[in-house]
């Protein structure tokens, strides 16, 4: 269970960070990108602390998230 309301950087929430990442990844699972779809939970992983905004460390819950939800 992902607690969306944990707190990770100054106010930023897991939630949060995965509002802001939220469309960017559907797009890009989409195939509608021209980065071609995360195929490991690694790739995902990297992805995301790359372009989330602020912080630049994984942040497991967003990537657990998002690896569920694209079944990585």
């Amino acid at each position: 269970m992902t607690d969306f309301n944990k707190e990770i950087w100054e106010g930023w929430t897991v939630g949060a960070f995965i509002e802001s990442l939220q469309v960017q990844v559907e797009i890009i699972m989409t195939g509608q990108s021209w980065q071609k779809p995360f195929k490991s939970k690694a790739e995902l992983s990297k992805w995301c602390t790359e372009n989330q905004p602020y912080y630049k460390k994984k942040i497991p819950a967003v990537v657990n998230y998002f690896a569920e939800k694209y079944s990585l």
